[in-house]
């Protein structure tokens, strides 16, 4: 029985690792089983960071709102709190960029917020 070499499907899995792995230091972008561990490895820090990226950006806006209620005398989740209260319908993201690029409005909206 003559011998299956595999060619073409076996080699685009491994340029398609290769293609990954470009950019990797010595042997990890260039030899296909340190490659692969490489990328594997990669692909699942990505997965991860992308979901704490978004529990970081969040920690980011709750201090910077919490930074510009405290100069209105007011803490972060009294405020919070008030806003629900207030029905007002505004996300933490909106909140924050009021916080740091609109002084003013920010200062209507705890205004608003306070009873």
């Amino acid at each position: 029985m003559p011998r299956a070499k595999r060619g073409f499907k076996a080699r685009r899995r491994r340029n398609r690792i290769l293609n990954q792995a470009k950019g990797y230091r010595g042997g990890r972008s260039k030899l296909i089983r340190s490659a692969t561990e490489a990328v594997d490895r990669a692909l699942t820090y990505a997965y991860k960071h992308r979901k704490m990226f978004k529990r970081d950006i969040r920690g980011l806006w709750i201090q910077r709102i919490n930074a510009a209620a405290r100069l209105h005398g007011i803490s972060y989740s009294q405020l919070i709190g008030f806003l629900k209260k207030a029905q007002v319908g505004l996300d933490r993201k909106v909140i924050a960029d009021m916080a740091v690029n609109d002084p003013d409005g920010f200062a209507q909206l705890v205004a608003t917020a306070k009873p």
